[in-house]
């Protein structure tokens, strides 16, 4: 008799959202510093993914699968969590996203040269907003669900 190794995947929901995060944080970086730049222009377009004249429908299901799964899975992920650690970290890990946009947006204007990169940085801004906080009410919600913080009723 024989047994096969089957290989598991050791990522939680809270480490996929973590990697998530940070892999939107690498697409901007890559679309905002790398596929705009001149000497590298030729070899994005021959690329073909996420250039500047490709957004439209790329980037709308980019961000609706990120902003999905970051919102959709804070229910299932509180309650598996045993530690807050991954939790901190994973609310930290939805600033990168959003500091990416923002030093693009504030400190670097230059890189966003046609309108459909400002479009795609107001886009991306509000994106990563809404993960931001609505991830953040999420949780503020759940934990006074799953603690029961409520306030008392005054005794008569």
């Amino acid at each position: 008799m024989t047994t096969t190794s089957r290989r598991t995947f050791h990522l939680s929901l809270s480490g996929l959202s973590i990697a998530f995060a940070l892999g939107l944080a690498l697409w901007e970086w890559y679309f905002f510093f790398v596929a705009g730049t001149p000497p590298l222009e030729s070899v994005a377009a021959r690329l073909g993914f996420f250039t500047s004249n490709r957004l439209g429908f790329n980037l709308a299901w980019l961000t609706a699968g990120y902003l999905t799964y970051q919102l959709i899975s804070i229910p299932f992920a509180l309650p598996a969590a045993k530690g807050r650690f991954i939790g901190v970290v994973d609310g930290m890990a939805s600033l990168v996203p959003l500091a990416v946009v923002l030093v693009v947006v504030f400190g670097k204007p230059y890189l966003l040269g046609t309108p459909e990169r400002w479009e795609t940085a107001i886009l991306l801004l509000c994106v990563t907003a809404v993960d931001l906080f609505g991830g953040y009410a999420f949780n503020i919600a759940l934990s006074r669900r799953t603690f029961d913080v409520s306030p008392t009723p005054p005794s008569a």
